[in-house]
């Protein structure tokens, strides 16, 4: 069964596999992955997120777990954590490495559906 759509998709798969592929120390978890979207699109609606926010997202593993793998996003330079306006609280933010990264993804998209 193979549509237009679904073999537009899986030319973004296979664009997105290569990108990974040219940066090897950057590949990311799905628990990462899912992390780095919604910091990033935190940040495009202008909407601070603190890792509080984020290390709460039962959906996506454990407190401890998110920690690690904001730690790791943070190792890997896709986000910084910067003291908030009281100090007690961080904020996560994406890094110019990470929105070049969506940046390429989005181009990835673009040509997957031209090549249709």
């Amino acid at each position: 069964m193979s549509t237009v759509k679904s073999s537009c998709y899986v030319r973004f798969l296979n664009l997105v596999d290569a990108l990974d592929r040219m940066n090897p120390g950057k590949k990311l978890d799905s628990v990462e992955e899912s992390l780095l979207d919604k910091i990033v699109l935190s940040f495009h609606a202008k909407q601070a997120i603190l890792v509080g926010d984020l290390i709460s997202m039962s959906e996506l593993g454990s407190q401890a777990t998110l920690h690690g793998r904001l730690k790791n996003l943070s190792a890997m330079a896709y986000i910084k954590m910067a003291a908030n306006a009281d100090g007690r609280k961080k904020e996560v933010v994406p890094t110019k490495i990470a929105i070049k990264r969506y940046e390429e993804i989005s181009k990835c998209l673009e040509k997957a559906i031209k090549a249709n």
